[in-house]
């Protein structure tokens, strides 16, 4: 609970069996998470024995595509604030404090994982990295003359469920380019939003989004490819 808000947390999971036990219990640990909703997207066997042992809610999503998954998160939670978080190790969750410390001035807050002093050692967010997701950002900023963004592929972010209801409708993308959608649609759709850094650790175990450089790099030439587009129709429709 944060000032009388319900607030939900929903963990996406797909090739997070080793890690979502301890996730969970991380970011109940804070005190403020009222529910924890598990989107189970045809994730890897014994991923839902791992999850009941917790008191985290499960949910099923069999269409394959981390924007699927996170949707379906985002429509199961009932909470008046609902976060969103990676169960992968990467993410704090002492860090949803300052999420919600930002919540009463804005509708919506992301993270950032490009802020070099929160970065950790080993975790997979190198110098070329870091610069891709920045470069992304400041596309997006530009072109639809955003708050400062440095790294709109942060899954890492918090939006009220009276602000989600405005733009849920709205959502097209299904993979894993699902996250600068949300910006946009927030944007376009009047919801306030603010970027704030977060702590990014190593991962536990691989990453089946950026695994690569290769794959990092078809992701951010999509990213760009969604933004154009986006900006495209929203200009002439």
């Amino acid at each position: 609970m944060w000032k009388n808000n319900r607030v939900s947390l929903v963990f996406p999971t797909y090739n997070e069996k080793d890690s979502i036990q301890a996730a969970i219990k991380d970011f109940q640990e804070t005190g403020y998470i009222d529910e924890v909703v598990v989107v189970n997207n045809n994730a890897a066997a014994g991923t839902d024995d791992e999850v009941k042992k917790t008191s985290a809610r499960l949910v099923h999503e069999p269409r394959q595509g981390f924007g699927f998954s996170i949707q379906k998160g985002l429509r199961e939670a009932s909470g008046d604030l609902v976060i969103v978080a990676e169960p992968d190790g990467t993410f704090s969750g002492h860090d949803i404090i300052k999420l919600l410390a930002y919540s009463d001035d804005f509708e919506m807050v992301l993270g950032t994982r490009t802020t070099k002093a929160l970065i950790w050692e080993g975790a997979y967010m190198g110098w070329l990295l870091r610069m891709g997701n920045y470069a992304v950002a400041k596309m997006l900023e530009f072109l639809f003359n955003t708050v400062y963004l440095s790294d709109v592929g942060c899954t890492m972010r918090l939006i009220r469920k009276s602000s989600l209801n405005r733009i849920m409708d709205k959502f097209k993308v299904t993979g894993s380019c699902f996250n600068p959608e949300m910006v946009m649609a927030a944007r376009v759709n009047g919801v306030s939003f603010i970027e704030i850094p977060v702590n990014y650790k190593p991962r536990v175990g691989k990453s089946m989004g950026t695994k690569n450089i290769f794959n990092a790099v078809l992701l951010g030439l999509g990213m760009i490819w969604l933004i154009l587009s986006y900006r495209t129709k929203t200009i002439f429709r």
